[in-house]
């Protein structure tokens, strides 16, 4: 496993000699000089950085500053100063041998970046399952700041089009898995959260004071079972069930998205299923105990 997606949080960390500018490459405006240089500065930081975790993981052994800087040729001095630094920051681990190899930090990124594939892997098999046994598109929610984000999506059988697709942010208060995603948080958070970010959705129909929305937040999240009807889209729905951690913390959603008019027709049918479905994904990572 690469770890590479670890390391963006270090920009500017690093110290790293700048890469000389000629006169004729300077821009009129200083301001604008000095911003470009600076972001050349950082990515070519960051580029050293993983130039020596490569070297290590495809080599699989401890190696010395002067093996790295011959492998990735770069100058030995700044070699020194990025290992320095790296070990500094538990990036690299040195041993009695003065050889550097990869650090904790870096085994702590790997074990959240596993748990996290493990997660999607195993809430995608559920998705998929409840989008065949129900046959309506069923979607896996997150938080992202303010916004609730779609992470994955199985599409039902039918011709109903759902506008939101996989990546679509959307504010927190017009959809029932928002409620859901904060609905564990204490009520003062909660309250803040929604002072800030509610607003009117397109249909006019989404609630937007702040101590209602809080109420039901904690409300559905109590009852694992959130649903909205016509508040983002006109005619659409939405049931949700949180997915929580063993710390009870909503870490997602699995909703079943489907016509508004179909919530009347069978409502106790698809609250159970995704209710279901959401206590099966927690029962497989080992979180029902909380």
């Amino acid at each position: 496993m690469q770890f590479s997606f670890c390391y963006q949080p270090f920009r500017g960390v690093v110290s790293l000699p700048s890469k000389p500018v000629l006169q004729s490459e300077i821009p009129s405006n200083n301001n604008e000089g000095v911003g470009k240089s600076a972001r050349r500065s950082r990515v070519s930081g960051i580029d050293r950085v993983l130039q020596v975790l490569d070297f290590l993981y495809e080599t699989g052994t401890p190696s010395g500053a002067y093996a790295i800087a011959k492998a990735i040729g770069a100058p030995l001095s700044t070699v020194y100063v990025i290992v320095d630094d790296m070990v500094e920051k538990n990036l690299l681990a040195r041993n009695a041998d003065a050889n550097v190899w990869l650090g904790n930090r870096l085994y702590r990124y790997g074990l959240a970046y596993a748990r996290t594939l493990d997660f999607l892997s195993v809430a995608n098999s559920a998705m998929h399952e409840l989008c065949r046994h129900i046959g309506e598109t069923i979607q896996l929610c997150g938080l992202d700041g303010d916004h609730m984000q779609v992470l994955a999506m199985a599409d039902g059988p039918g011709h109903f089009q759902v506008t939101s697709r996989v990546g679509t942010r959307v504010p927190l208060n017009w959809t029932a898995s928002g409620r859901l995603l904060v609905g564990h948080l204490p009520e003062g958070e909660r309250l803040a959260l929604f002072e800030r970010c509610a607003s009117a959705s397109p249909t006019g129909r989404a609630d937007t004071d702040p101590q209602t929305l809080s109420d039901a937040a904690r409300h559905a999240f109590a009852q694992r079972l959130s649903i909205q009807a016509g508040e983002s889209d006109y005619a659409v729905a939405c049931i949700a069930s949180p997915i929580c951690n063993d710390d009870g913390a909503c870490v997602a959603t699995i909703s079943i998205v489907l016509p508004e008019q179909k919530i009347l027709d069978n409502r106790e049918l698809y609250t159970r299923s995704v209710q279901k479905a959401a206590e099966e994904i927690e029962n497989v990572m080992g979180w029902r105990d909380h």
